[in-house]
């Protein structure tokens, strides 16, 4: 079963979550709150909360680690539905294209929640990396 790490208090992340477990007939995937850090560090201790904060971690049941637009494409290769989307993100220059496209996303999400009406900052838990 693959873990996947992601900031809760993200709508975007969110509604990823909520489409992954509804395709996920098969349990492949268990989801994880980066925000309850306390068992995600004892877990899983390579994972480092700012660079959590900033992109989704997917850790496989032989812990490799694959980050960012790389863990979404590895969520989707699991789920028999999405297996295809996962094929198309294998062809030349998606790499490319899908991670600026996923940087940018997930550099404004909270930018996102605000225009969807969804205001979530408490403290620090708005800022992201750098």
């Amino acid at each position: 079963m693959l873990t996947a790490i992601y900031d809760g208090n993200c709508v975007i992340c969110n509604q990823t979550k909520r489409v992954v477990t509804t395709l996920d007939w098969r349990d492949r995937v268990e989801f994880l709150d980066l925000h309850r850090w306390q068992e995600v560090h004892e877990r899983f201790p390579q994972v480092d909360y700012d660079e959590a904060m900033g992109q989704i971690h997917v850790v496989t049941p032989r812990n490799e680690m694959f980050i960012g637009y790389f863990g979404t494409r590895r969520m989707l290769r699991e789920l028999p539905l999405t297996f295809p989307v996962w094929a198309l993100m294998q062809l030349p220059g998606m790499t490319w294209l899908g991670q600026r496209v996923y940087n940018f996303i997930a550099r404004h999400r909270y930018r996102i929640n605000k225009w969807m009406g969804v205001e979530i900052c408490e403290g620090d838990s708005c800022r992201l990396p750098s």
